[in-house]
């Protein structure tokens, strides 16, 4: 029963810091959609410190389900953790599950705004440079690609 009352413990703490993580992930979103680097620093810093205290949880939470039974070649935890018949436990393991789950969908959204604010910076700096060799132009897909000498754009 300490394997089960240990594991609780972890995955309301899981949740807690999950809740923090998704509200640390809206703030960066602003952030980066506001272009204000400046407040990156301390987002990224609170972010960091977040991940790996839930990565250590995980850590503790496969040595407690080991303690349960769990062998971890059998399958996935979540599985193990709904046939042990525990309600309260399922439900915990759930809420912390869906809310990883949300944090690594706002996440890869704060990727995409990173990947298109990199792309717009280098298009910049070729700029800048005056480095741009070919010119681009926006095609069907919404994606710029380099036109080519080749490229024939009207004919009379």
């Amino acid at each position: 029963m300490a394997a089960i009352d240990e594991l609780k413990k972890l995955l309301r703490e899981d949740i807690k810091q999950l809740e923090q993580l998704g509200g640390v992930l809206a703030s960066e979103k602003s952030l980066l959609k506001s272009s204000n680097v400046d407040g990156l620093e301390s987002v990224t810093q609170e972010k960091n410190r977040l991940l790996a205290s839930v990565r250590e949880r995980a850590k503790q939470k496969i040595h407690a389900l080991v303690q349960m039974g769990f062998n971890p070649r059998n399958g996935q935890p979540s599985t193990f953790i709904r046939s042990a018949g525990i309600e309260e436990l399922t439900t915990l393991w759930q809420d912390a599950e869906n809310r990883l789950k949300a944090c690594q969908r706002l996440n890869q959204v704060n990727g995409r705004i990173i990947g298109h604010l990199q792309q717009r910076l280098g298009r910049l700096n070729e700029i800048f440079r005056g480095c741009s060799d070919q010119a681009k132009l926006y095609g069907s897909s919404g994606q710029s690609s380099a036109v080519s000498h080749k490229t024939v754009l009207a004919s009379a």
